[in-house]
């Protein structure tokens, strides 16, 4: 092609692209919308406030998203029965019974038993354990939980109930090895809450007298007590149930008698200091108490089942209505509120507005992808808001936000939406041109071909 040939056609082309034969319309931002007026507002601090204003409360959701299925009372538990009457028979000989002797037991560890984790002394020893072992001045124990293992940071969970110190020293000891931690450790038991002996009666002060290392015998449990509080010695008794039995000393004997007074004690076991009914009658008086409680424990029970029977049914009517709402919500029956995309987004659409919360510019745009940086202006974007006074016909204000610098983004997260909204981002300068270009050049070639042909003609 001559040097001719090809001015002849970027004449051409050059004539086209000037003309108005050949033009392309890209959306933009005017101060007239069909006869309504456009009023553009910059955003700043202060325009921010003012569009705010426009009220707007966010759709709640039903009222079946806040209800729980719980709350209601357990019924039949008060028509249980009462405590079985206590006689007061005519005093009379009492037998002495003696409770069989107990091997002596290592103590073991129990539920509710505190452990303390001690260094050999306060100091570097505390940060060489990374902060497990407490210093013996902090006397900071672990309890043994339900499941029977304690809980230390960083360590986890450690199996003790059941084991003797001895055998709690050893699994430790492995939990710290297994996990890299230096083992230089004492343990001990700091409070003895597992085992316990119960004594009440004609006593100082009825209470659990807990069984610790040393064993507890029947001497030091009434003086844990206060010691026994009796008018008449002859005719008291101190009785003992154990296991379903019960088991009399007359405390006549009891001081007479240095071996009743040690007898050992075991976890679980009832003494009651005596003055008024015999063995029998006393027998008879737990039996009751038992009774009582297995159908209180029972009735309980029953009403736990009936509440949890309840409670599963107004779960699955509460997860019904709700998966109704959720079909609504899906089949666009439920009304919602929406902002539109349009302009240079990723994607125009609608942007449905959440419930209970407001929405911001930043959540609309940068939650439906954000705008093509190599597209969109960032100094054009604009939310473009409907008055909604009927006497200003329709007037559209067009908040527009400048982020050329990024710094005014932060504006884009304080601007609240508003349903109907419209965000819209224009292009850039040079992307009019391109697609202008991208659109009439193959027919400007064509044609510039064209003339050339017959030119040379």
């Amino acid at each position: 092609m001559s040097r001719a040939l090809f001015g002849s056609i970027m004449a051409t082309c050059a004539v086209l692209l000037t003309g108005c034969g050949i033009s392309y319309t890209s959306p933009t931002v005017s101060q007239q919308s069909g006869g309504a007026e456009v009023r553009v507002v910059d955003v700043d601090p202060q325009t921010v406030l003012v569009a705010n204003r426009a009220r707007y409360t966010p759709r709640s959701l039903p009222e079946i998203y806040y209800q729980a299925a719980g709350g209601s009372q357990l019924r039949g538990v008060d028509t249980l029965p009462a405590e079985p009457f206590l006689p007061d028979e005519q005093r009379r000989a009492l037998e002495l019974r003696i409770p069989p002797d107990v091997a002596p037991q290592p103590y073991r560890i129990g539920v509710g038993d505190v452990v303390l984790l001690a260094t050999k002394s306060a100091g570097t020893t505390v940060e060489e354990l990374s902060g497990l072992l407490a210093a013996q001045n902090a006397r900071q124990g672990y309890t043994v939980r339900d499941d029977g293992a304690i809980a230390i940071p960083d360590l986890g969970t450690v199996q003790l109930a059941g084991m003797t110190i001895e055998e709690a020293e050893a699994r430790v000891f492995e939990a710290l090895v297994d996990n890299q931690i230096d083992p230089a450790f004492s343990l001990e038991i700091a409070e003895f809450n597992s085992k316990r002996v119960a004594v009440g009666g004609a006593v100082g002060e009825p209470t659990l007298v807990p069984i610790t290392l040393n064993t507890l015998d029947l001497g030091e449990a009434i003086t844990a007590a206060g010691g026994v509080q009796v008018s008449n010695e002859e005719f008291a008794s101190i009785r003992i149930y154990r296991d379903g039995s019960l088991y009399q000393i007359p405390f006549e004997d009891f001081l007479a008698r240095p071996d009743l007074q040690r007898k050992t004690l075991v976890n679980g076991d009832a003494v009651y200091v005596d003055t008024s009914y015999d063995l029998e009658q006393a027998l008879e008086f737990y039996r009751s108490r038992i009774d009582v409680i297995n159908v209180r424990r029972s009735a309980r029970s029953a009403a736990i089942d009936e509440l949890q029977a309840t409670v599963n049914l107004r779960r699955g009517e509460l997860n019904e209505r709700r998966g109704n709402f959720q079909s609504r919500l899906e089949l666009g029956a439920e009304a919602r509120d929406y902002v539109y995309l349009a302009g240079e987004v990723t994607e125009q659409s609608r942007y449905t507005m959440p419930f209970e919360q407001q929405v911001t510019l930043a959540d609309v745009l940068y939650g439906s992808g954000g705008m093509p940086t190599a597209t969109g202006d960032p100094s054009e974007i604009y939310v473009l808001r409907a008055s909604s006074n009927p006497a200003e016909f329709g007037a559209v204000t067009a908040w527009h936000l400048n982020a050329k610098n990024a710094a005014n983004l932060t504006l884009a997260t304080r601007f609240e939406m508003r349903p109907n909204d419209i965000v819209f981002v224009e292009q850039q300068p040079i992307t009019k041109w391109s697609r202008a270009l991208n659109q009439a050049l193959p027919t400007l070639i064509n044609t510039s071909i064209s003339a050339a042909t017959t030119a040379v003609r």
